[in-house]
């Protein structure tokens, strides 16, 4: 038998995917696997925030549609970068054990982010981030930062920015680590929904493959990850939004923390639910804040 793997062509796309391979090969030494790299409109277009090139799947649909087409059996993605609905044919075989969650963030002067001047420029593409960054510093300024991690990191530490945020787990996972000048709290800084875990994706009709990479599947990671995806998805929107969410198991409990707001960090509703099933909650979680207001500002400018 043999898997090949569809892949991003970054460092961290083929770290991740390499993980992946890795795991499984010692589960099942007898199968080959192998990586085929394929290159995603958002590794190509790298001159606009990923906001204002728009649609879903900037990173997945060309991994997607070669999976479709039998080029490939398996896709490893970012679970924060996959659409919360599944292309007809395609399933979710494993969700791995997630790794660390929270964004970090990198200043070229080591100097923390709530001591930077006002008017300090912090590198990010991210919606999300920016809106929670400006609700705590509107005296910042938020910019657009593209480019795979190793060279946000380099543009952050060549004095482009004053400063960066960045996903942690991606920089742990380049061994990037030692650039962080200090972890953002999840008190104040929320990740996007599924940061930090991987996705394998496979088709449905391909039972041997499925079966091979449900191996790697982690309940914890998949439980939470749900609940947090199923949350962005009742909000009706994509991985673009100005949304976060983190969701974990306490006594066998569900505790979803979320939060929406304004991309301009104007505007933000955060609250706190807890319950037993992933689906639920997360639609449980986006319809309140959707009753407070949330569907307001969201979309704003």
């Amino acid at each position: 038998m043999k898997i090949i793997f569809a892949t991003r062509p970054s460092s961290l796309a083929r770290w991740q995917t390499g993980w992946v391979i890795q795991s499984l090969q010692g589960i099942f030494p007898e199968i080959e696997f192998e990586e085929k790299i394929i290159t995603t409109q958002g590794d190509r277009v790298l001159d606009r925030a990923l906001p204002e090139i728009g649609g879903k799947g900037l990173f997945t649909q060309e991994l997607e549609t070669a999976l479709l087409s039998g080029e490939v059996s398996a896709a490893v993605h970012s679970l924060k970068d996959l659409p919360t609905e599944q292309p007809d044919g395609l399933t979710l075989a494993a969700i791995p054990a997630r790794a660390e969650v929270r964004d970090a963030f990198i200043s070229n002067s080591g100097i923390i982010l709530d001591e930077l001047p006002t008017g300090a420029v912090i590198g990010t593409s991210s919606l999300r981030r920016g809106a929670q960054l400006l609700a705590r510093r509107p005296d910042l300024v938020v910019a657009p930062i593209r480019g795979n991690v190793d060279t946000r990191v380099r543009k952050i530490l060549a004095g482009q920015y004053d400063g960066g945020i960045l996903a942690g787990a991606g920089l742990i996972r380049l061994e990037l680590q030692e650039h962080i000048t200090h972890w953002l709290p999840l008190d104040w800084m929320l990740p996007a929904p599924g940061q930090g875990a991987l996705a394998v994706q496979c088709r449905c009709d391909d039972a041997g493959t499925y079966e091979v990479l449900k191996a790697i599947q982690d309940r914890t990671a998949e439980l939470t990850t749900l609940a947090e995806r199923s949350f962005l998805q009742a909000l009706g929107g994509g991985c673009s939004l100005p949304v976060g969410a983190y969701a974990c198991l306490e006594d066998d409990r569900l505790v979803l923390d979320a939060i929406a707001a304004s991309p301009d960090g104007s505007r933000f509703i955060r609250s706190t639910f807890e319950g037993s099933e992933p689906l639920e909650l997360g639609k449980r979680a986006a319809q309140t804040l959707l009753k407070r207001g949330a569907g307001d500002f969201i979309h704003a400018g």
